[in-house]
């Protein structure tokens, strides 16, 4: 009752400096101020402390328990994997600046880069290049073999698992395959660095390396690939490497445990017609092929 009455006496101003001091100290005072603070806005009705009374008291006896709101696991676990999600995909939107090329087999594929160069990939190939450090750094990447008609400018690098070939303007050749490295200059002039050396090839001339055996190529009087015009030449090349062009041309799987695969050859197969390259092949070498579906078989005469 004393407690009731202080209230009732500090909304008419009407308690001791001690009395008030002791009422700051419940916990209520913050809502008896707001109940005041309010009543105070209003001129009429005025307030009626009796009834203001009531009203705390009651608010007192009606007092909730707040709510206890469980965590639902699983649905605590989906909506990570969620946010996982979408971080990812912003990473990839906002931070990802590599622009990626491949073609599959018997794919050859155009590519514009950012300065207008083009880039003709061959079959079973792939090129990559930031495209945010473009303008300054005009650096790719390529695995399998591509033709470059560059753009004169910055220096433009092409970097291989064999070795960098960089220009500033010009056209040329890279292929680089399982044991094998090849550059040939078909415009301008290219230098290729390759175990810490470095040649430049004038229009006309090449660098290959076969098994880490280093040859230099003179007098091509061709001016683009021939796999640009759908075929593939060979001069002195193993017959295993062969085998592993025809069948990035064709959707093909060559079996040859029955013949040398390390013998030599030199000679062209077609891109648009398998029977007629097998026998390019072929015939030369002196072996025969037999095909069922999409399996080659090579074996010598009389096998």
């Amino acid at each position: 009752m004393k407690k009731e009455k202080n209230i009732l006496h500090w909304f008419n101003n009407e308690l001791s400096n001690q009395e008030l001091d002791d009422l700051k100290k419940t916990e209520d005072f913050k809502t008896l101020e707001k109940i005041k603070h309010y009543s105070s806005q209003f001129e009429v009705p005025k307030v009626d402390a009796q009834q203001a009374l009531q009203q705390f008291k009651q608010r007192q006896l009606t007092k909730t328990k707040p709510k206890v709101i469980a965590l639902n696991f699983k649905l605590f676990l989906k909506i990570a994997a969620l946010l996982v999600v979408m971080l990812g995909g912003s990473y990839f939107v906002f931070f990802n600046n590599t622009d990626t090329f491949s073609t599959q087999i018997a794919e050859n594929k155009t590519i514009t880069l950012p300065d207008n160069s083009q880039v003709i990939l061959n079959a079973k190939s792939k090129l990559s290049y930031n495209k945010k450090t473009w303008d300054k750094q005009r650096n790719l990447k390529l695995d399998g073999e591509a033709f470059f008609k560059v753009e004169k400018g910055q220096k433009f690098t092409v970097n291989t698992t064999a070795g960098l070939v960089q220009v500033l303007g010009t056209q040329f050749n890279v292929k680089e395959r399982d044991n094998y490295f090849e550059v040939i200059c078909y415009e301008g002039l290219v230098s290729v660095t390759y175990n810490s050396k470095t040649v430049k090839l004038p229009k006309g001339n090449g660098f290959k390396v076969t098994n880490g055996t280093i040859e230099l190529i003179t007098n091509n009087t061709t001016t683009k690939p021939d796999w640009m015009q759908a075929e593939s030449s060979f001069t002195n090349i193993a017959l295993q490497e062969v085998i592993a062009e025809l069948e990035r041309q064709y959707n093909v799987t060559i079996k040859a445990t029955a013949v040398d695969t390390t013998q030599l050859f030199s000679g062209t197969f077609t891109h648009n017609n398998l029977n007629t390259a097998l026998q390019s092949i072929t015939i030369p070498l002196k072996i025969s092929f037999k095909i069922e579906g999409q399996t080659v078989t090579f074996y010598n005469y009389g096998g």
